[in-house]
């Protein structure tokens, strides 16, 4: 099953402690113009060849620009058996309007 987290959520679950990796799927020019500085960037075309970089047994957090990407990726992870799996609702838009205002929209 695939959680779906508000990037609210998601900080408030790392507050309390859990472990979490945060997969954030976007291209490179997006990765450039907007980011958080504690994600993974792996391009969701090259997830297939790299999930390997994830640890499997960690939860991970899929991050991309609104949230359909990453839902994508959510789905293919579970597939190949990662075990827990959120997709950030919103994606870094809803961050940057939620959380972070420092965060470019674009």
């Amino acid at each position: 099953m695939i959680e779906e987290l508000t990037p609210e959520q998601f900080v408030k679950l790392r507050r309390n402690g859990e472990l979490w990796q945060l997969l954030d799927v976007r291209e490179t020019w997006e990765i450039e113009t907007a980011s958080i500085s504690d994600s993974i960037h792996i391009a969701m075309s090259d997830v297939q060849q790299r999930h390997t970089a994830l640890s499997p047994e960690v939860a991970v957090a899929v991050l991309c620009h609104s949230g359909v990407r990453s839902a994508r990726v959510a789905h293919y992870l579970a597939a190949i058996g990662f075990q827990r799996i959120a997709n950030i609702t919103g994606g870094i838009d809803a961050w940057a309007q939620d959380l972070d205002e420092t965060i470019p929209r674009y």
